[in-house]
């Protein structure tokens, strides 16, 4: 059956999931922030900012009017970086229908509080929303979803019911969708995995081979997996899609963006210098600093994160990050 959805936020993962969403047949309205994008997508049914090449459906409807997107929808879809959501959520509460379904697909950790994105919406939205609360995660580059190519996620939510909801509406024949009601693991997974996207970035910009990007994916895993326990999630939703999933895929894709940082790290340039020529926005850094002090109110070891971050924030070069992982005392492989 149709469903009337608000879907806020015209980056390329937006873009291309409300494009979904409305080639299936629900009534979609996108919401961009920038007022000539959106004249722009209706003009040309193109999203040339960050989804170029793409041909969107006739049925998209498009706003930077937050109330028309959001008010009297029975889904409403979030798809902005996580620094913002907080605000972009605030500016939505007035509008939002009691019986909204709210889907985020966002994916890091706030910096000034060190919430998740699931404890910011519990913290702003009223308690009856928050119940119908869950979290889309999982390995799928927004342009290969868009050109329809097989892909698999993860969607979680506390009630069983909402996820299978949410499962419905978005599941296709190319894109399928699997339910799982751990969201602190969903979520956490689809952060952390750029981190250690940026160390596998580093480590091909300095020109190491497949044996150095195996040992970071690996280990990263284990860190990913020790913070998730931290935060009471369940280790084995590590090992799926949220988890080990969408970690490889951004760890070894092209078309990621948290690896290109790394790789230009890697190669010696400037991280402002990086940021500057990206028109995306690449999670990883901002999310590698919450991590970082995250882990330390936690007490949780993250010796990748913890290099990741003095690369980034505190000039250490990437090489010398490199070598002081590989010499750290010797231990027992743990998770």
């Amino acid at each position: 059956m149709p469903e009337k959805i608000g879907v806020i936020g015209a980056g390329s993962w937006g873009t291309t999931l409300a494009d979904l969403l409305a080639k299936k047949g629900h009534e979609v309205t996108l919401w961009a922030y920038e007022p000539e994008l959106v004249e722009e997508m209706g003009r040309t049914r193109c999203n040339s900012l960050f989804l170029p090449g793409i041909t969107l459906s006739p049925t998209l409807r498009y706003t930077h009017v937050l109330k028309e997107a959001v008010a009297d929808k029975a889904l409403l879809l979030f798809v902005v970086p996580s620094q913002v959501t907080r605000s972009v959520v605030q500016n939505a509460l007035p509008f939002l229908s009691p019986s909204a379904i709210i889907v985020s697909a966002s994916k890091g950790i706030e910096v000034e509080t060190l919430m998740t994105v699931s404890q910011v919406y519990g913290e702003l939205l009223p308690a009856g929303l928050y119940s119908r609360f869950s979290a889309l995660s999982g390995p799928s580059f927004a342009r290969e979803v868009a050109q329809e190519m097989p892909t698999a996620v993860a969607v979680a939510a506390e009630k069983g019911e909402i996820a299978k909801k949410v499962q419905q509406v978005f599941n296709t024949d190319k894109f399928r969708v699997y339910t799982n009601n751990d969201v602190t693991g969903v979520e956490l997974g689809g952060a952390i995995k750029n981190v250690i996207a940026i160390a596998a970035g580093i480590s091909d910009g300095l020109g190491f081979g497949h044996n150095t990007r195996a040992a970071l994916i690996t280990r990263g895993l284990a860190e990913m997996t020790r913070l998730g326990r931290a935060l009471g999630a369940r280790e084995a939703t590590f090992a799926g899609l949220a988890g080990m999933g969408d970690l490889v895929l951004t760890c070894t894709g092209d078309l990621s963006r948290n690896r290109t940082v790394g790789m230009e790290l890697g190669r010696g340039r400037r991280l402002t210098e990086i940021l500057g020529e990206m028109r995306m926005v690449a999670e990883g850094v901002k999310t590698t600093e919450s991590a970082y002090n995250l882990a330390a109110r936690l007490k949780v070891e993250m010796p990748i994160t913890e290099k990741v971050y003095e690369v980034l924030y505190r000039d250490k070069s990437a090489r010398e990050a490199v070598l002081e992982l590989m010499s750290r005392d010797l231990k027992a492989e743990e998770y």
